[in-house]
């Protein structure tokens, strides 16, 4: 039996179940590609914002990198200089950064940009 008949019985007489039908499949659709995503990241944002500690390196939301030198219930305060440190509201983190040492490249398998050639 194919579901599309089923659907256009009484279509001609103003059936109202089409309609509920409509909208409770765009409703699934926007939970299932927009609200539940949204849902994790910010779970996920949250999580990384109240794992922050001193010693880590941080990127904020206006592009700033430093290392946190110290916490604070809703702030956290940034060594960005030798002689510079900056308050930050927690929410104003971006990003923390890990510091993942990538593998050392061979440098012979690295083509030259210029030439083409590899070294």
């Amino acid at each position: 039996m194919s579901f599309i008949p089923f659907l256009q019985m009484g279509a001609g007489q103003g059936s109202v179940f089409m309609p509920i039908v409509t909208f409770g499949l765009v409703f699934v659709i926007f939970y299932l590609f927009i609200i539940r995503p949204q849902n994790k990241k910010q779970k996920e944002t949250e999580r990384m914002i109240s794992a922050i500690k001193k010693g880590d390196k941080i990127i904020t939301i206006g592009g700033i990198h430093g290392e946190v030198t110290s916490t604070k219930e809703q702030t956290v305060i940034v060594k960005v200089d030798e002689a510079c440190k900056l308050e930050f509201s927690r929410s104003a983190i971006a990003s923390v950064v890990t510091d993942e040492k990538p593998g050392k490249k061979d440098k012979k398998s690295v083509p030259d940009a210029a030439s083409g050639n590899a070294n």
